[in-house]
Formats: structure tokens, C-alpha cells, sequence
């Protein structure tokens, strides 16, 4: 299918990763669909992507963590007449102090970043394999792949979102259409500015985005973002518990 007929439906799309994605999106000439809770950001950015040659992005204002995604889902792919790529980009990073003393900061951060995408999903890969075409695309991430101190919470809901994806993969294997899981690592947006100690293990945004775009068209079905985190988690998820535990990770 050519670029300029890819309809595009981008989940979280105030997210600076999202935001970047759609603009690579744009400059190919897609139909965009932004979904997002900030009114006025979705405006500015659909304002930006048509700028820059998509046809007029199409606004959609509403809370994907609490929205009836098979719902919503449905209505923008007969708006579209069907859909092409899926990209879900929203989520919460949470305070780990805060989740681990608080069950309803945990319960939420669950609900967002677990349940409801996965509703999300769900709805996405029934569309896709009744099409049997197009590409349902999920952002990750690399605290999925080991419990760690520092934000086991938040790595729990990234994990079973994985598995999910992964499982979606493989029941779409042989339809036509496909799912990849992005697994991206320190990514420097608003998300993140609290943390200190930015450096070579960082990516930008767009660097991103560029990721997320190519895996629309190949690889997967799960691309760790940028590619050098594959190794990387590889050596913490073999290391034995015993010298794990002695790290303050």
C-alpha cells in the first residue's frame, strides 16, 4: 500500500515519541488520526503534521486509559474505512515511592498502562484480522524485561502488556496483518526530565519516532529502541539472582 493512502491512528499522540512518529507519518502523505485528552496539543500538532503533508489529521479528544476502545476503535476505523497502522503510545511512569506505599497509585498506574491498552489492543487486532492487513504497533519498554527495585510496578504493567502483544503476534501469524512490540529505553521527553544522568544510553524523540515508523513496515514482532538494548537486557535478565540482587538498579 502506498504511503499516501496509510490511514494512521496514533493512541497517546501528545506523547513527544508519538509526536515525532506522526511527523515522519505526515511527510509521507498519511491520513492521521490523533487521540489524546489535551485538546489544544492534538490541535497543534495536527496543525504541524498537516503542514508538513498530511491531509487534514482528524482530532479525536478523549481519555484512551478509561474510553470503550472497542467502541472508539470501531467508529474511527469506518470513519477511515479501515486501518492501516495502530500505534499505542500513551502510559504513566509513576513515582516508585508513591506505588509502592500507595495500592490506588499502583491500582491506576495498572489500570492505565495494563488494562486499558490492552483493551486497546484487543480491539485493534479483531479490526486487523478481519482485514487481514495492517499493523497494530505498542510501545514498551525495557523495565518489562527484569523486576527491578527501582520500578517494578511500572516494569509489571510493561511486561504483561508484552506478553500480551507477543501473544497477539503470534495469533495474527499467516493473517496478513502483524503486531510489534517497541521496547524503548531511557528516552529523553517530559516523561522522563526528572531523572538525572543523561547520556550515551539516551535517544531522542526522534530517533524514536524513526524506529517506531520503520517497524510499521518491517521486523518485529518485538524491536528493542535503539537496537543496543537487546544485549544489554539480555546480560540483566541471564544474571543470577544472587549477583542481581546485589545491584542497586
Amino acid at each position: 500500500m502506498s504511503s499516501a493512502a496509510r490511514r494512521v491512528v496514533i493512541l497517546g499522540a501528545t506523547s513527544a515519541i508519538a509526536a515525532a512518529a506522526a511527523r515522519l507519518w505526515a511527510k509521507d502523505g498519511a491520513r492521521l488520526v490523533l487521540v489524546g485528552r489535551k485538546a489544544e496539543r492534538l490541535k497543534a500538532i495536527a496543525d504541524d503534521v498537516t503542514a508538513r503533508g498530511a491531509g487534514a489529521a482528524k482530532v479525536v479528544v478523549l481519555d484512551c486509559a478509561t474510553a470503550d476502545a472497542e467502541a472508539e476503535l470501531t467508529s474511527i476505523a469506518d470513519g477511515l474505512g479501515g486501518l492501516d497502522i495502530v500505534l499505542i503510545a500513551y502510559g504513566v511512569l509513576g513515582d516508585p515511592r508513591t506505588l509502592e506505599t500507595s495500592p490506588e497509585a499502583a491500582a491506576d498506574l495498572l489500570r492505565c498502562n495494563f488494562t486499558s491498552a490492552a483493551a486497546w489492543c484487543l480491539a485493534a487486532a479483531r479490526i486487523l484480522e478481519m482485514q487481514r492487513a495492517g499493523t497494530l504497533l505498542v510501545i514498551g519498554s525495557v523495565a518489562g524485561d527484569r523486576g527491578r527495585r527501582s520500578n517494578y510496578v511500572y516494569g509489571a504493567s510493561k511486561a504483561g502488556l508484552g506478553v500480551l502483544v507477543q501473544g497477539l503476534a503470534h495469533r495474527l501469524a499467516g493473517t496478513g496483518a502483524r503486531t510489534v512490540l517497541i521496547k524503548p529505553g531511557f528516552v529523553d521527553t517530559p516523561m522522563t526530565a526528572h531523572i538525572t544522568g543523561w547520556g550515551p544510553l539516551w535517544a531522542s524523540p526522534e530517533r524514536l519516532g524513526a524506529i517506531i515508523v520503520r517497524a510499521g513496515e518491517r521486523g518485529g514482532p518485538v524491536v528493542y529502541a535503539p537496537w543496543f538494548w537487546r544485549p544489554i537486557l539480555l546480560a540483566a535478565r541471564l544474571l543470577p539472582a544472587a549477583l542481581f540482587h546485589r545491584t542497586r538498579l
